[in-house]
């Protein structure tokens, strides 16, 4: 029994962990409450519109080559991955726009053009936040930090020693605001915060080795849709012998108080001493571990992350001002900011986000239509939000907000329109409170210690997903996986 591994969840992190298992020898066997695989990382068709209903652009796309390389497979083969130019169009409150660019000499340019002057702080912030990158990326992504043998066998004590050069007392915020002195470059650089899912007038400012990751390493969109990747990675599992198994949730996790001995199914025991949970971590004690109290009451306490309102709408017309990704700032962040995490509720003027795949892939809307994902920042689930109301009131927004840009989208235009709410997250995707991210990072002690991949209180349970170490995103829920994979095989004495 010892050589089976369940794994709960479709994710993308409980994938690719259950695809280096099967490698290793063990055998996999995968359950997924859902009809298909992906998590919020999925896909929606309708009258000849298709959609990625999450992630939307890749990073560290080394992350996923790995993988490929593990399983003795080629990436290229399966998967392309594009350089966007731009990376992404910026409309601000002013009226003024920027693209922007991973070709930092075209980027400097433009920021010189939009800002005179600030080209060169934008250098200086690149290697800023470059440093620390190459300061924290081995030791904070790539390592499940907890294990503290890890870190003393890999001889990152030097490192250690050097991490007050991350910047971790001051706030995303300060810190760029310290680079930048134009408002719009700071309300640009601010925005990455929200990667994770937090507020950057909250948030450490080590979380600025995002813009480094994006700008320095790459922004990519893989050909024919990103949800291309759950596909391939679904077809690796089944190669490699995992069972799959959806539309069938995991009802408990079972154990003795001290040692997993199996997981509940379908009112049937699946006998199994190590489970690897893709279903966030909060979600899961709260659901599916009895008798682990304390945890539980540890775990809600912790702030969850921003939560989100999509809009996927199938416009029957052509935008020449808008680019693949595109941002249209609200007037003012801090009160966006202070909206959503303070007083949690919905923002009065929020921030929008608009992804158009069919600017890449013409067969993803109709000859003389676009798919428009629309996206705002929202709170976590309060029970103080009438969510059909905000969903009516943000519809109407959005579309004014357009049409001072000369974007004149009506009823008329929209052919399709899908919506997800933070209760949609929350009841689709098993999200704590409808979260994105999972936790915030908007301290210290979350943003640097986020849950753990191995369960201190259950041997034989191990975490991956967003809401584990080393955090969301597609690279790094792939690296929880990894991380959770390889510390099982360890105990197993396989590696």
């Amino acid at each position: 029994m010892s050589s089976k591994v369940v794994v709960i969840g479709g994710g993308v992190g409980a994938l690719s962990g259950a695809i280096r298992l099967a490698k290793m020898g063990f055998e996999v066997e995968l359950f997924e409450k859902n009809s298909e695989l992906g998590g919020k990382m999925n896909e929606y068709e309708d009258l000849g519109y298709r959609f990625d209903t999450g992630p939307s652009l890749l990073t560290m796309t080394h992350v996923i080559d790995e993988l490929f390389e593990f399983v003795g497979a080629n990436r290229s083969d399966s998967l392309e991955f594009l350089s966007l130019d731009p990376i992404c169009r910026y409309f601000f409150a002013d009226g003024t726009t920027l693209d922007t660019s991973n070709d930092q000499e075209k980027m400097v340019n433009a920021i010189d053009n939009l800002a005179p002057g600030q080209g060169t702080a934008y250098k200086n912030f690149l290697n800023y936040a470059q440093r620390i990158y190459q300061l924290t990326a081995d030791i904070f992504l790539f390592t499940p930090i907890h294990e503290l043998p890890k870190l003393m066998k890999r001889n990152y004590l030097p490192t250690l020693l050097q991490l007050n050069q991350i910047d971790p007392i001051r706030t995303v915020h300060q810190s760029v605001k310290s680079f930048f002195s134009d408002h719009r470059l700071i309300q640009l650089f601010d925005r990455y915060a929200t990667y994770n899912g937090s507020n950057p007038f909250k948030a450490p400012a080590t979380l600025n080795i995002i813009p480094y990751v994006e700008f320095g390493l790459g922004g990519f969109y893989i050909q024919g849709g990103m949800y291309r990747l759950v596909e391939v990675l679904e077809s690796i599992a089944l190669k490699e012998g995992v069972q799959i198994h959806t539309n069938t949730p995991a009802e408990k996790i079972l154990h003795d108080q001290t040692q997993i001995h199996g997981v509940s199914v379908n009112r049937t025991v699946i006998p199994t001493n190590y489970v690897l949970c893709g279903v966030d971590i909060t979600v899961a004690y709260n659901q599916l571990i009895d008798g682990k109290t304390k945890r539980k009451q540890y775990l809600n306490q912790l702030e969850p992350s921003l939560s989100g309102m999509v809009f996927m709408w199938g416009i029957r017309k052509k935008s020449t001002k808008l680019s693949h990704h595109n941002i249209v700032f609200s007037p003012n962040y801090q009160l966006e900011f202070d909206q959503i995490f303070k007083d949690q509720v919905a923002p009065k003027d929020p921030t929008i986000y608009i992804a158009i795949t069919s600017k890449t892939d013409p067969d993803h809307a109709p000859s003389q239509g676009e798919n428009w994902f629309t996206m705002l920042n929202m709170p976590y689930l309060n029970n103080q939000q009438d969510w059909n109301a905000e969903t009516s009131r943000m519809r109407s927004t959005i579309l004014a907000k357009l049409q001072t840009l000369g974007l004149d989208i009506t009823d008329d235009y929209i052919e399709v329109e899908k919506v997800h709410t933070p209760e949609d997250y929350d009841n689709i995707y098993g999200s704590h409170r409808g979260s994105i991210y999972g936790i915030s990072s908007n301290s210290r002690s979350t943003a640097f210690r986020r849950p753990a991949n191995r369960s201190r209180n259950l041997k034989g349970l191990y975490f991956a997903g967003g809401s584990s170490h080393p955090g969301g995103g597609i690279p790094l829920v792939m690296l929880s996986g990894k991380m959770a994979a390889e510390l099982i095989a360890e105990k197993e004495k396989i590696i």
